[in-house]
């Protein structure tokens, strides 16, 4: 796995959430852009149910990754982060007494899987309860594991079928930007995918207690 850009895409004026997906699948293809199956990516949320010392309750979110099965992402709000079995879920289901699954707040991305030369592209549906909250566009660089190395070149491609929709340099990237990214266990891509689900959530859940 190389660099990685994950980025949310608005979705196109007087079209739904799924036409917007079709028109990106449209322009890859003309692009010339291979499909190569589908893929997932879940995020579950937990709170702590003591409070200790009147501190707010840092939230706990456990992930998982089609492209890594046999693994699972546990991120504690403000860190740190835990690479797990992918049967971490049952052990939370086992601490039940100290984290709840806050109900109703698991957030899944599912879409298709492009390759273009070096590029590996997954653009995805974000779903929350069912309901459509907003489209994902992962970017690839495969060779690449130097982010400041490779983001002109990521940031062109990107503009290649996003337009002027081409996000900002990821937080991920200019917290490090000469050092490597971390591809072996996906921290560094599922943190993005964080950042972006929460993005959605506050976007859509006004006045909820969990972020």
């Amino acid at each position: 796995m190389g660099v990685t850009c994950v980025c949310q895409v608005p979705v196109a004026e007087g079209k739904s959430v799924q036409q917007t997906v079709d028109i990106l699948h449209k322009k890859l293809e003309q692009l010339g852009a291979v499909k190569q199956g589908s893929f997932c990516v879940d995020c579950e949320t937990y709170h702590a149910t003591g409070n200790v010392s009147g501190q707010p309750t840092k939230l706990l979110y456990v992930m998982h990754n089609s492209e890594t099965p046999l693994s699972c992402l546990a991120l504690f709000e403000g860190g740190p982060c835990l690479v797990a079995d992918a049967n971490f879920d049952v052990l939370m289901v086992k601490l039940k007494s100290h984290f709840q699954n806050a109900k109703g707040h698991k957030v899944e991305c599912r879409g298709s899987r492009y390759r273009y030369c070096d590029f590996l592209i997954k653009v995805g549906s974000v779903t929350m309860s069912s309901s459509a909250r907003g489209i994902s566009v992962e970017v690839e660089y495969c060779p690449g594991v130097v982010p400041g190395d490779c983001w002109n070149l990521m940031k062109e491609f990107l503009q290649s079928f996003l337009g002027p929709s081409v996000p900002e340099l990821p937080s991920v990237f200019a917290a490090k930007p000469e050092g490597l990214f971390a591809p072996a266990d996906t921290v560094d891509t599922m943190t993005q995918y964080l950042e972006l689900f929460n993005k959605l959530r506050k976007l859509q859940i006004t006045g909820s207690s969990v972020r």
